[in-house]
């Protein structure tokens, strides 16, 4: 991958973090400063690091379903053109901006994705398009999760220490 690509990954986690986060922060008056910041750089990161994988995990799905022996060495690789509606739709995402625009760009560039990874692979259009959808729900599905899950622990009240009685 490209230092260009990458710094394009990290500018659409940032805004993908950026119009999750800011939501939350705004709900609640008693988030600091700082603690907003690494909210978001942490959420960019994440959501970096899943955009990434988005094509790798395509190709890892499309590698499943082909019969044994046809497997190609080649994976599938975000290039410029490909992640640059990826950057608009992060852009986007910001929730009073659209979310069905938003959507709608999500699976612009999923079309993007599949026309690279069906003749990458040799297979057809519509099921590297099921490869590209699977691997993007999962990956959206598991990056949920996770975050419900970091949101649950940090908001969850703090425990009293367990004392033995004297």
């Amino acid at each position: 991958m490209s230092p260009f690509v990458v710094i394009l990954l990290l500018l659409a986690g940032l805004s993908e973090a950026v119009g999750r986060v800011l939501p939350v922060v705004a709900a609640r008056s008693g988030v600091s400063r700082t603690r907003a910041i690494g909210l978001i750089t942490a959420g960019a990161v994440v959501e970096a690091a899943v955009f990434a994988l988005w094509p790798l995990s395509a190709w890892a799905v499309a590698m499943l379903i082909l019969p044994p022996g046809t497997e190609d060495g080649a994976a599938l690789v975000w290039s410029p053109g490909l992640v640059a509606p990826l950057l608009l739709a992060a852009v986007l995402a910001f929730p009073l901006l659209g979310p069905f625009l938003h959507l709608a760009l999500f699976v612009g560039v999923g079309a993007g994705l599949t026309t690279a990874l069906a003749p990458l692979v040799g297979l057809g259009w519509w099921t590297a398009a099921g490869c590209v959808a699977v691997a993007g729900v999962g990956l959206g599905v598991t990056v949920e999760v996770v975050r419900r899950l970091a949101a649950w622990l940090n908001t969850a009240p703090a425990r009293e220490a367990l004392t033995w009685p004297a």
